[in-house]
């Protein structure tokens, strides 16, 4: 699979973004990769539990922007970072994320899918969409004011603002910040753990967390969905994107002229 290593370790299936030189910018390919190693850890009835976790210095920087402007969101039945959301917010099995250096974008908003989280110290997180003159994903709307609070979910999605390991810890978006290195074997040693347990006790206990909020988060995906692919239409999403790739800062100004 194109940079997307799938390993299994008994009943714990290890998903790994490798792209180390992009630091794990996803590309559309990508996801398919991700998204369909999802379906296949669902399909088998020996992985118990999935890890989700980056190679190199970095969890993932988001989307590769350059690949994202390429592959234009309308008339896609189903765009791949949509396909991977999906695979992840209703996955039946647990997912662990063991989250380091960057988590940029989806590299953030994934994480509210997860059921567990561990982020190495020094991990920097980062919901940019405002900035690209888009909306963010992932049922993102609806799920971190639901853990943050309005005003809190507001200042991260309106201002842009990082987060840093301990920060996101104290807002609950993930379990514990640990050693950069004793990251990955500590995300390890929970997957085995829960993947011990009786598994239809995991299943349903799983299932009954996420079922009040299920019909809210297929209407906010949906919705997302339909404001993302417009805002990509968009002159301010254009100006947005292209200035990033030109590395320059985008005028938005010129826009009302």
């Amino acid at each position: 699979m194109p940079h997307v290593e799938i390993e299994r370790n008994g009943a714990v299936l290890h998903i790994a973004i490798n792209r180390p030189e992009k630091k794990n910018a996803l590309t559309a390919d990508m996801y398919h990769a991700l998204a369909d190693a999802m379906d296949q850890a669902e399909a088998d009835a020996d992985i118990r539990v999935l890890l989700l976790h980056g190679r190199g210095d970095a969890f993932t920087a988001g989307n590769d922007l350059e690949d994202f402007m390429k592959q234009p969101w309308k008339g896609q039945a189903v765009p791949p970072q949509i396909r991977f959301i999906r695979s992840v917010a209703f996955a039946r099995k647990p997912v662990v994320a063991a989250v380091h250096g960057l988590a940029i974008g989806i590299g953030t908003t994934i994480l509210l899918h997860c059921d567990l989280v561990y982020a190495a110290d020094g991990t920097r997180f980062m919901m940019p969409f405002i900035n690209l003159g888009i909306v963010p994903e992932a049922a993102t709307t609806v799920l971190l004011p639901l853990l943050v609070g309005r005003q809190r979910a507001s200042e991260l999605f309106l201002l842009s603002a990082p987060l840093t390991a301990q920060r996101a810890y104290e807002l609950g978006l993930v379990n514990a910040v640990v050693a950069p290195d004793a990251l990955l074997s500590t995300a390890s040693a929970v997957a085995e753990q829960i993947s011990a347990k009786p598994l239809a006790a995991v299943l349903a206990c799983k299932e009954l967390m996420k079922r009040a909020f299920r019909s809210e988060v297929e209407r906010a995906l949906n919705e997302e969905e339909a404001v993302i692919t417009e805002r990509l239409e968009s002159p301010e999403t254009r100006e947005a994107l292209n200035a990033f790739l030109e590395k320059r800062k985008p005028d938005f100004g010129k826009l009302q002229k």
